[in-house]
């Protein structure tokens, strides 16, 4: 199914599905992530294995936390895509409220967490996802995949997604690149591809003006006039 066929009604029932949903986040997470992945035309996570390097996407990924007092202890990543994002979920009763936020927040704390007991040899994600089951998606990127400061993706005003969005084609697709390209996400590949470009158009031009018997530096001097002109 591609977001071509994805029918509004498909849509309109996933939302109104979910919204109704209780507070029962154990019970619900994994039935709305999996129906979400065919909502976004994404494959469901794989089965979990006893092996983690198998485990790549998954449900309950196991991580070993390393404590202060130099024990370890163990912690399950609630759906964990590699190269791609940690996703931690959550369903709360009170919405819109300070509670809420502080545990939005604490959520998203845990899942920088879950991104520091990852071995090392898994790389660190380009996103982590804090989810409100039935209710919203936040997204915090790390482009770096340094692992030590997520922001708010794209923006401060923006990275938090209703669910009634997803009627948004944009926002689809937005979610659908956090699980199959997220460095496509980037805005400085983004800004790089700009530049490239618009190069290649400055130098086609470059060469339609030589070609039409204007001097190399003439044609040179016309471009950096272009380039540079104040509006």
């Amino acid at each position: 199914m591609t977001d071509q066929l994805t029918s509004h009604t498909d849509i309109e029932n996933f939302v109104t599905r979910w919204q109704a949903s209780g507070a029962a986040e154990r019970a619900n997470y994994v039935s709305f992530l999996n129906e979400l992945c065919d909502l976004l035309d994404v494959p469901r996570p794989d089965v979990t294995t006893t092996d983690d390097e198998r485990d790549a996407y998954v449900f309950e990924r196991t991580v070993t936390f390393q404590n202060p007092d130099g024990t370890t202890s163990a912690g399950r990543i609630d759906l964990y895509k590699r190269g791609c994002f940690v996703l931690e979920a959550k369903q709360r009763r009170s919405r819109g409220t300070r509670g809420w936020d502080v545990a939005m927040q604490a959520a998203r704390g845990q899942a920088e967490r879950y991104v520091r007991a990852l071995p090392a040899s898994e790389g660190n994600p380009p996103f982590l996802v804090v989810v409100d089951v039935g209710y919203s998606f936040e997204l915090y990127s790390d482009f770096s995949r340094a692992g030590k400061t997520y922001v708010p993706f794209p923006d401060a005003r923006t990275h938090r997604l209703r669910l009634d969005e997803l009627t948004s084609a944009e926002v689809r697709e937005r979610l659908r690149a956090v699980w199959t390209d997220p460095l496509a996400l980037d805005p400085s590949r983004r800004s790089a591809r700009v530049t490239r470009e618009v190069a290649g158009q400055l130098a086609s031009l470059a060469r339609i003006l030589e070609e039409s018997g204007h001097g190399a530096e003439r044609v040179a001097n016309f471009l950096m006039r272009a380039i540079f002109a104040k509006r």
